[in-house]
């Protein structure tokens, strides 16, 4: 399908003009990111753990130790509520009222499923791998089967998902346009530094061109 559809839990009531709803543009916004927050509920306490994620296909992948409270109780069916935010901006206004963000942000909700075949538990750990570096897992060592064991996969049905975008000027009063005050927007973006060498190294490496050339915009 070339859109999620609209579920009275996915649909945009607050500025609906910003919500986005096509698969394609969701998923850009989920590959761009790094961070998602898990929302979910255990024994009527509400939690929201920030945590790593990729993407592959139409499923999100979240994984860490087999005692992580929110692997752990995701694992057993819980539903949950998966959040991204990339901002793109700080939009400046001419009141302090009209101050906004330019971002794209998208809302994912299910439930989680554990991952148990090995084969797809590997190419998920593959895709973290990717999804933060791409090329990397190619050099690296994989991982073996202790390490296997020690690491609890879950597997997110991309099902139910919306988007949320802002974009563009500042939106003021009409009778605040003649204020002398500077007004517009002051793009964002997440660049690299440059990259510094484990001290530990045993010998001279050259850096990969995957890190020297890195861009996060997919």
């Amino acid at each position: 399908m070339a859109s999620f559809p609209v579920t009275p839990r996915t649909l945009i009531t607050r500025l609906p003009k910003r919500g986005e709803y096509d698969r394609d543009a969701i998923y850009q916004i989920l590959d761009e990111g790094f961070i998602c927050h898990v929302g979910f509920t255990v024994d009527s306490q509400p939690y929201v753990i920030p945590t790593a994620y990729a993407r592959v296909g139409d499923a999100l992948y979240l994984h860490g130790s087999p005692a992580s409270r929110m692997l752990r109780n995701t694992a057993q069916g819980v539903s949950v509520s998966v959040a991204v935010t990339l901002v793109d901006g700080l939009v400046l206004a001419r009141s302090a009222f009209h101050h906004s963000i330019n971002y794209r942000s998208v809302v994912v909700l299910g439930t989680a499923e554990v991952i148990s075949d090995e084969q797809e538990k590997m190419e998920a750990l593959r895709a973290f791998t990717e999804h933060l570096i791409p090329g990397r897992w190619h050099d690296v060592r994989p991982p073996h089967q202790l390490e296997l064991a020690a690491t609890l996969v879950l597997r997110l049905p991309l099902n139910e998902a919306s988007a949320k975008i802002r974009t563009g000027p500042p939106l003021d009063d009409e009778a605040d346009y003649d204020l002398p005050v500077w007004a517009g927007v002051l793009p964002l973006r997440l660049t690299s530094d440059a990259p510094l060498a484990d001290p530990k190294m045993r010998s001279e490496l050259e850096v990969p061109k995957y890190v020297t050339a890195y861009s996060r915009k997919k």
